[in-house]
């Protein structure tokens, strides 16, 4: 079996353990993985003709992030028009077009960083956003829920955001420049780790002191967190959500029945438990869909296809 599987991007180290993620399943359950990612990151003509270029290559299945919500749709299309299923990851796509999804909220993730950073403030502090790409779904969301967040503490104002283009070096320029702009700054909630870890990169070039957050738990943000660098991140396990949706297109290509959606759930790196996700991604467990349907105490006695039509997986 053939699974072409789409990333985003080789520059956001959560894709590379992403692309690991599938070439796991790939080994663990018998299949042949092709990888195709845009040379530009995130750039939909690029995608677009990755796709035609992968059914051209006879893939039995796709696993796939979109790098834009719209701007990849006519490619998909073409995939629906193939016959051949899709598996998604990372991002959701409109009903319908997954035959399996596995992701985690954006929404939750950023709500519970950004309460772990409120809470450690005494929900008191001078805040600065930094932002992925500007119509990056998951950027949209994780900011949405970072200023909900900030307005259930009185307490917290977000002073500025800045634009990190989920990259190091973009995000290390653009908040270099909110630093010239605002002498006191007491924390900085970004939207994934990398840009914290350029966040980190100004402060130090600045000789300034904040508290950072991120999200995504990439192995250099953990260790920054048991440095006491970084206060905390959260896990954005794009490995196991790619190992999940290439375990399901396996699974289907045999016959199986799969669930349809994977929520994994919240988890918080922090200074007391960091040592735990501190090793390299091919060194970290992950989970196939037996272990959570043993996990679902609702599941217990259910087969797993009728867990998989009640969404309990």
């Amino acid at each position: 079996m053939k699974i072409a599987v789409f990333t985003k991007n080789l520059s956001n180290p959560a894709y590379a353990a992403a692309r690991m993620g599938a070439e796991r399943a790939a080994a663990m359950f018998g299949a042949e993985v092709r990888h195709y990612v845009p040379t530009i990151p995130d750039d939909p003509t690029q995608q677009s003709a990755l796709v035609h270029q992968a059914l051209a290559d006879g893939a039995d299945a796709f696993v796939f992030t979109p790098v834009h919500p719209t701007r990849v749709d006519d490619a998909v299309a073409s995939i629906r028009r193939s016959g051949v299923p899709i598996f998604g990851f990372v991002n959701r796509m409109p009903e319908g077009q997954c035959v399996s999804y596995a992701g985690s909220s954006d929404a939750r993730l950023a709500e519970d960083i950004a309460a772990h950073l409120f809470g450690y403030l005494s929900g008191r502090g001078d805040v600065v956003i930094v932002t992925g790409p500007t119509d990056s779904v998951t950027s949209i969301e994780r900011v949405a829920a970072f200023e909900a967040t900030a307005r259930r503490h009185a307490g917290v104002r977000i002073v500025a955001r800045c634009v990190g283009a989920y990259l190091r070096e973009p995000a290390r320029e653009a908040f270099a420049a909110v630093l010239r702009e605002h002498p006191h700054i007491d924390a900085v909630l970004a939207a994934n780790d990398i840009m914290a870890i350029g966040v980190l990169d100004a402060l130090d070039a600045a000789g300034r002191r904040a508290v950072v957050v991120g999200v995504n738990a990439i192995p250099q943000a953990v260790q920054a967190v048991g440095a006491g660098r970084m206060l905390a991140t959260a896990d954005f396990n794009a490995m196991q959500m790619c190992f999940l949706a290439t375990e399901c297109a396996i699974r289907h290509g045999r016959g199986e029945a799969v669930p349809h959606e994977i929520e994994l759930p919240v988890a918080i790196v922090h200074g007391g438990n960091w040592r735990q996700w501190d090793r390299p991604y091919e060194q970290r467990e992950l989970t196939t869909l037996k272990d959570l349907q043993r996990e679902s105490p609702a599941s217990k006695d259910l087969p797993s296809h009728a867990a998989a039509q009640k969404g309990l997986l």
